[in-house]
């Protein structure tokens, strides 16, 4: 769950409190301007690293809380993806369920899961891909999640969109036995996503 201003606040040493307030009142000055030319507040986007870290989690929660002061859309949630680094490209991410309603993010996910960088996949399957992704793309995004070491209890709503999932569990078996094949070890999140299938014998 994300934190309120109050509880971040508290997280915080005097001079990243005072730097919050400066970017959340910027952030709230530019409210419901979704526009294609870049706000002020979107450079305290980006900075929020270095006047709030290390803490990821905190990092993320601020960028989280500017987004929703800001009112951010999803042509500037697209633009701080696209121009973002990749912590910056995590907390859009993280941020879609709260933002965007519809499937008009897609694209967002569909590119963290193309890469091999565990920090954007394990974003990239959360609540907004539990949504929005199609069966075949969530089924992908599973064994990417696999593939690249993230732990699949990252993957909202699993068991849910697993069970009785017979694709799933048939494309699960060709991966644990071409893993076999090859002589490297079957990932334990394998059996286990396998099991939430109830395909498993």
């Amino acid at each position: 769950m994300t934190p309120t201003r109050e509880e971040l606040l508290l997280r915080l040493d005097a001079p990243a409190r005072s730097w919050l307030d400066d970017a959340l009142a910027e952030a709230t000055a530019a409210h419901d301007a979704d526009n294609v030319a870049a706000a002020p507040w979107e450079l305290r986007f980006a900075a929020a690293g270095r006047h709030c870290g290390p803490a990821t989690d905190t990092v993320d929660a601020v960028r989280t809380l500017l987004l929703q002061e800001a009112g951010a859309g999803l042509a500037t949630l697209t633009r701080l993806y696209q121009r973002g680094t990749a912590a910056e490209r995590r907390a859009v991410l993280l941020a879609l369920p709260h933002r965007v309603t519809g499937p008009g993010a897609l694209p967002l996910v569909e590119d963290a899961l193309r890469t091999n960088d565990t920090r954007l996949v394990a974003a990239a399957v959360g609540p907004y891909a539990a949504a929005h992704l199609d069966p075949h793309a969530w089924r992908h995004a599973v064994l990417k999640c696999l593939f690249t070491g993230v732990p699949v209890d990252a993957v909202a709503g699993l068991a849910a969109r697993a069970h009785g999932d017979t694709e799933l569990a048939r494309m699960l078996a060709d991966f644990a036995a071409e893993r076999t094949a090859a002589g490297r070890p079957v990932p334990a999140d394998l059996h286990h996503a396998l099991t939430l299938t109830g395909e498993e014998s």
